[in-house]
């Protein structure tokens, strides 16, 4: 008898969707059969790969409105935010846009005697392995420019977003896909670790735990199959002492909390030049107050739960054990009776916390988020380098030369001057330590999903 992947709805603990796991012996049919189809997919004018994938995107984009709800009863997101489907277009489209320069092949010598070049070529079959949390955007970030560079692509999703993959493969088919390409796959862990060491996959992308990441790099060790690892984070902001204060409130509480704080690169610790402290600390308290956490199928809920009674636990956890240690809480639980100690989870900020408490240095991933007063620049760079992660850092200063030179200072992938909590397509998605390895999207994206091939003609 198969396990069943079941998605448990975060909103009432009902179980909204399942699936039979695949067997082994399934799954590699599946992947045989999109190797099959892939030499003859990277055969076909670059400009068909390309408007084949646009056309996919479309025909997903003309599914929101069954895609919003989904969503909320899959991992309560609010209804209210409208889904991905922005973002996803906007990656696509990019990648779709560059995709003729970033696999031009780059010619050294075109003369009588000699013709040197180097091309780029796919991979073969690249699986994607998604998360929950952002699940179309997440998945597009290397389902579009793999198709595109003429891959094929196996895909499985988080159980949470169960349906997912399933909705993206039939969206990309009905545009005119050709049918087996791209495949969506129902597995458990075991036999994701199986197709991985057995060499089903010639190029792995996940994003998820660190856990997981080692998982897979345990599972892939010896096969020399090439991996794109994003994995956790810890983002801090730094708002300076000639930042936009009111700016620089909005967006950095913002991203501490949108999505119940369950975004890759959320904000999850924030350092205020002493100056601004107090006032920084009022305007950020104002704003997490005025929240409506609830029923994320209610278009006036602006906090859904959490994704999984776990994440909720665990954020508690942190809270409690910070508070034990010092830390003082400042938004009253009086204003969200809606927390009901399960995936219901009221938002909170934390001051007079340190680096000795987890809430600063683990991952929380949930709407909690601890505030911390510093002198200058380098104590605030000091913090922010003390951390196992390195996905983002959110700089807030009127000064782009001092925001580059603090910028060089940190170990991150990416370095934003007065915004936070934003991917933005043309550049390299990438990260450093516990982050872990590889890039996704811009022209780098493209080359992570190809490889090297030179050529030496020698004519005469």
């Amino acid at each position: 008898m198969s396990t069943m992947i079941r998605c448990i709805s975060p909103i009432d603990g009902s179980v909204f969707a399942e699936r039979p796991a695949m067997s082994l012996e399934a799954a590699r049919a599946a992947v045989d059969g999109a190797r099959r189809l892939q030499a003859e997919w990277a055969a076909r004018p670059l400009a068909e790969r390309i408007a084949l994938v646009r056309a996919g995107v479309a025909r997903l984009g003309e599914m929101n409105d069954e895609v919003v709800p989904e969503l909320a009863r899959m991992m309560g997101r609010p209804v209210r935010y409208g889904g991905e489907f922005r973002g996803v277009n906007e990656r696509a489209s990019y990648m779709a846009d560059i995709a003729e320069t970033a696999l031009a092949p780059v010619v050294v010598e075109d003369s009588d005697r000699f013709e040197r070049r180097i091309l780029r070529e796919p991979h073969g079959v690249v699986f994607v392995v998604a998360p929950w949390n952002y699940p179309y955007m997440t998945a597009i970030n290397t389902v579009a420019p793999a198709l595109i560079a003429g891959n094929a692509v196996a895909l499985k999703h988080a159980s949470q977003t169960l349906l997912v993959g399933e909705r993206m493969v039939r969206a990309f088919e009905e545009a005119g896909l050709p049918k087996g390409l791209f495949v969506n796959l129902f597995l458990d862990h075991a036999t994701t670790e199986a197709l991985i060491a057995g060499r089903a996959f010639d190029f792995v992308n996940f994003t998820g735990s660190v856990g997981g990441g080692r998982a897979i790099e345990k599972a892939a060790a010896g096969t020399f199959t090439g991996l794109g690892l994003e994995l956790g984070g810890k983002d801090p902001g730094y708002v300076m002492d000639d930042a936009d204060l009111d700016a620089a409130a909005d967006t950095l509480i913002d991203g501490a909390m949108f999505n119940s704080g369950q975004c890759c690169c959320g904000i999850e610790r924030i350092y205020v030049v002493d100056s601004l402290y107090d006032a920084f600390v009022e305007k950020a308290v104002a704003m997490v107050s005025g929240y409506r956490l609830g029923d994320p199928l209610d278009p006036e809920t602006t906090l859904g739960p959490m994704a999984n009674v776990r994440f909720a636990k665990e954020a508690r956890a942190q809270v409690a054990e910070a508070v034990a240690a010092g830390a003082r809480p400042l938004i009253d639980p009086k204003l969200f009776p809606q927390d009901d100690g399960g995936t219901y989870l009221m938002p909170q900020i934390l001051v007079d916390v340190t680096h000795d408490m987890a809430v600063m240095r683990d991952e929380t991933f949930a709407p909690v988020v601890g505030i911390m007063k510093v002198s200058g620049d380098d104590e605030a760079v000091r913090l922010m380098n003390d951390s196992e992660f390195g996905l983002t850092a959110s700089l807030w200063t009127r000064d782009a030369g001092r925001a580059a030179a603090i910028g060089a200072r940190i170990e991150t992938g990416t370095v934003f001057m007065n915004r936070a909590d934003y991917l933005d397509p043309g550049l390299c998605w990438t990260g450093c330590k516990d982050t872990g390895r590889g890039g996704a999207l811009s022209i780098i994206g493209f080359q992570n999903l190809t490889r090297p091939k030179s050529y030496h003609l020698k004519k005469a």
